[in-house]
């Protein structure tokens, strides 16, 4: 497989590191405006192509990958049209909300098009991404799309409706995550640890309560009440969460980007 991936900052840089590592993909090729960025990564990857030029980059590529601002997806997509061949060529958006429907609109027809989410762990092959398949995309198609995100963490695939709340839950709810995990680790502090103490205890509490989750297939709720004695301290902890609106305070979290 030729992989193409258009823009290389936080979330491009990510999948890249990620399918690098992997030693799955042999022919990535990365473009990107940015040349001291394109150094640092051949440098740490001396197997990746490299270029500033876009047109050339998706020359001849199998699948393209375009994460780029999403205000930039029409000028990105002007440019390199002359040179698509969208009867081959697999072409998936990573730009939040710019659909299947946008690029056929901006491409003027039908292809093996795709729009997906992911996160920044997918560096670490931990993301979690999710793929749409446009209309006139084919079940070949979507096997290539999803086994090359599978490189980099878990993949569910999902109408094109639900990419966005999807995004909120892993590719934004990364960030409300790692705020919980600032939170304890400022309470760890209050209470006498010192900050990298309070970060180890945080990090492996988490750690626990998703390797236990998905070891068992417990519902969390199951999983809260071997740990919940009546008249313990978990429930009084619990109880203080519920009192400051914890749930309510998440789920709107979640909803406040699709508004």
């Amino acid at each position: 497989m030729k992989l193409t991936v258009i823009g290389a900052g936080n979330m491009g840089g990510a999948l890249i590191k990620g399918w690098a590592k992997s030693g799955k993909i042999s022919n990535i090729t990365i473009a990107d405006k940015n040349e001291s960025l394109l150094a640092q990564f051949k440098q740490e990857f001396p197997a990746v192509n490299t270029t500033t030029d876009n047109i050339e980059a998706v020359k001849d590529a199998d699948v393209i990958v375009l994460v780029v601002k999403p205000w930039l997806m029409k000028l990105v997509l002007a440019e390199v049209k002359p040179v698509l061949d969208l009867d081959k060529q697999i072409i998936v958006s990573d730009a939040a909300n710019f659909t299947t429907a946008m690029l056929a609109e901006e491409l003027g027809q039908d292809g093996q098009f795709f729009y997906a989410i992911p996160n920044i762990a997918a560096e670490f092959a931990a993301s979690m991404s999710f793929i749409a398949k446009g209309a006139s995309a084919t079940d070949e198609s979507l096997k290539t799309v999803e086994e090359l995100y599978a490189i980099d963490g878990d993949t569910l695939v999902v109408p094109e409706n639900l990419v966005g709340p999807g995004m909120m839950m892993a590719s934004c709810g990364i960030a409300y995550v790692m705020r919980y995990i600032r939170a304890q680790m400022v309470g760890g502090c209050e209470m006498g640890f010192y900050p990298q103490q309070a970060k180890q205890i945080a990090l492996q509490t988490m750690q626990g309560a998703v390797s236990l989750l998905k070891e068992t297939g417990w519902h969390p709720e199951e999983a809260i009440d071997k740990v919940t004695t009546p008249g313990g301290v978990t429930i009084k902890g619990l109880n203080e969460l519920d009192h400051a609106g914890f749930n309510s305070a998440v789920i709107r979290s979640l909803k406040a980007g699709l508004k």
